[in-house]
């Protein structure tokens, strides 16, 4: 009997995402990893003259009328700030032609995790398997390959429909702070996660992380081939010669990607997309440069 393949080691991943994306990513921040955050933490700390070179949009007009000189308000950050990343173990995670989606959420959560506990924050996360499991947000390196090691363990979910809500809706009582909140999933789920979606960016800094295959966009002729929903384990037998099957399949993956980004731009959400076959520091720089326009 051939032996399985060993599990992956979260120690010898974290090293290789050190030196191949968090360093460059931080160095690409210039160390500002605030630019990934927006509307947090800023506290009045006190008043002063206006000085030539102040930003004009933190005037206290109500204090300059009182006193005839411009004052500009001063603030510090707040920096006990927690990222929480809501992460969709369940199964079609594992599916991919050549690099499996659990494997791209895994380097993305790993390396967003590293730069922000390196700098003293905190991330926790909400696993959604079987069922909702919460890991307490934390920071240190130890935290981080623990996440990791949970993000990279097998699926053990149970054959049936994903639903996204119970994720979701799990974050309200967990999430008692603003937070920093990743979704990461391939949102391939039940319908009804767009409220709860909605809800939860009302009250926290949301991105949503959609992981995907280029083969759940467009097939390839194949000939006769079994596709299995690795969601419910039910397969059916197709011919991709099929011209028309195969538009068919492509009209309809493109109609449910229009689908999740308007979901996202209704509810004021940044949506990041992450594809297999595209190099993860490419996709961190491209999140970089978005949130950076949005601050």
């Amino acid at each position: 009997m051939p032996e399985s393949p060993s599990p992956p080691d979260p120690e010898a991943i974290l090293r290789r995402l050190e030196w191949t994306a968090v360093r460059r990513l931080d160095g690409l921040l210039h160390g500002d990893y605030r630019t990934l955050f927006r509307g947090f933490g800023l506290d009045l700390a006190d008043l002063r003259e206006y000085r030539e070179g102040d930003d004009v949009r933190h005037i206290d007009w109500n204090v300059t009328a009182r006193l005839s000189t411009p004052y500009v308000r001063e603030y510090h950050q707040d920096r006990d700030v927690a990222a929480w990343f809501l992460l969709d173990l369940s199964r079609s995670i594992d599916f991919g032609a050549r690099v499996k989606k659990r494997a791209l959420s895994a380097g993305f959560v790993t390396v967003l995790a590293q730069l922000l506990t390196r700098h003293g924050n905190r991330v926790g996360a909400l696993l959604y398997g079987d069922r909702v499991e919460s890991l307490p947000a934390r920071s240190g390196r130890r935290h981080v390959l623990h996440l990791l090691h949970r993000l990279t363990r097998h699926s053990e979910a149970s054959p049936r429909g994903t639903k996204l809500a119970e994720l979701l809706g799990a974050a309200a009582p967990v999430l008692r702070r603003r937070s920093l909140v990743f979704v990461v999933s391939d949102f391939i789920s039940e319908p009804g996660w767009e409220k709860p979606l909605g809800e939860l960016a009302r009250r926290h800094d949301v991105v949503a992380v959609r992981v995907r295959d280029p083969l759940e966009s467009e097939l390839p002729d194949m000939g006769m081939v079994t596709l299995e929903d690795p969601e419910t384990g039910e397969a059916v037998f197709i011919d991709t010669h099929d011209r028309g099957f195969r538009r068919r399949f492509a009209e309809m993956a493109a109609t449910e990607s229009t689908r999740i980004r308007d979901a996202c731009a209704a509810g004021g959400i940044d949506l990041l997309e992450l594809s297999t076959d595209e190099p993860l520091l490419d996709a961190l720089v491209r999140f970089a440069r978005l949130r950076k326009e949005k601050r």
